[in-house]
């Protein structure tokens, strides 16, 4: 008698699970369209203070993503595994965090810790979304990641300021205390498309100032210098991290470097607007630099920018234009 031949089975790889919080924001939102491209199941949070639903609209009907509308300064509680933690909730513009300096400590603090918290449950990697904004106005240029910072705790930038450097000493104690596999990064100015038009900062400002001919509002003499990193190659950058055994803070942003006086104009010539450029005072705190080294990311990563800001900014123009005729 002929033995049976056994049933194959049909081999299925269970797909990893990612939490982000702060899904709704401009990043979160990127980064989500990103996990599920490379096969993840996501779980995103937002209570929409400062992230908004059409960020998120194209995700529905999507199977792999579930969206909980929910404060992350909360409990967070969540049946089944996660895999990952992405921690991006936190206003992340002057205005915001202007208007809403409490919120802003309490999403840096306490809801740090509840995401740290269920990274802790689930034995899951954590990643904080941290900022330059934690080398405050620097004393060194460009800003590596040995260095500690310049920052007043007391003045109006301290809310956003001191909530990211609270982050990353509480994201180190928990990968000390608890072993939870943390992965922090630095993230320097990035833009792109789902950026709010009055968020304030010095993108969206100047974007919609030029194509609504608008004066072109530039602080202090204009000297002060920023550097500018198109959303998509920031998101690679963050995603790297977090499949990396690296657990220390990595700046991701671009090195090129200019002043807010060259970038309006590019932004003039860029939109083929006639605004002309006014100055005001600048703010209290304002950072003179910015400039990451990214020779971390370079080394470790194998990650640099590829987007030119003549590029990035097209994109970036066109949403803009849609969204001011919108």
């Amino acid at each position: 008698m002929a033995a049976k031949k056994k049933k194959k089975t049909k081999k299925t790889s269970k797909k990893p699970v990612s939490v982000v919080t702060g899904a709704a924001g401009f990043l979160g939102s990127h980064l989500a369209d990103l996990l599920l491209k490379k096969g993840h199941r996501v779980i995103g949070i937002d209570n929409f203070v400062t992230g908004r639903v059409e960020n998120i609209d194209h995700l529905a009907g999507n199977g792999d993503f579930r969206f909980i509308q929910q404060d992350v300064t909360e409990f967070l509680f969540l049946q089944g595994d996660v895999n990952h933690v992405w921690h991006f909730a936190s206003p992340a513009s002057p205005i915001d965090y202007a208007h809403l300096p409490i919120q802003t400590l309490k999403v840096g603090s306490l809801g740090t810790h509840k995401a740290l918290g269920l990274a802790k449950e689930k034995g899951a990697r954590f990643f904080l979304a941290s900022t330059s904004e934690i080398y405050g106005d620097p004393l060194i240029h460009p800003q590596n990641e040995d260095y500690w910072g310049n920052v007043s705790t007391i003045g109006p930038r301290g809310c956003y300021d001191e909530s990211k450097r609270f982050a990353e000493a509480l994201a180190m104690a928990y990968h000390r205390e608890h072993k939870v596999e943390t992965r922090i990064v630095r993230i320097f100015n990035t833009y792109g498309p789902r950026m709010r038009l009055k968020d304030g900062r010095v993108v969206p400002a100047f974007v919609s100032q030029a194509l609504e001919g608008k004066p072109i509002t530039v602080f202090g003499d204009g000297s002060q210098t920023r550097s500018f990193c198109y959303c998509s190659d920031l998101i690679d950058g963050i995603y790297r991290l977090m499949m990396s055994d690296y657990d220390l803070p990595v700046n991701i942003g671009n090195p090129n470097e200019m002043t807010i006086l060259e970038f309006a104009q590019e932004i003039i010539r860029a939109t083929s607007s006639k605004s002309r450029i006014i100055r005001k005072p600048l703010p209290t705190d304002d950072p003179k630099q910015r400039k990451p080294d990214i020779t971390r990311a370079k080394s470790i990563l194998k990650w640099r920018p590829k987007v030119k800001l003549a590029d990035g900014l097209e994109r970036t123009i066109d949403y803009f234009k849609r969204r001011i005729e919108s």
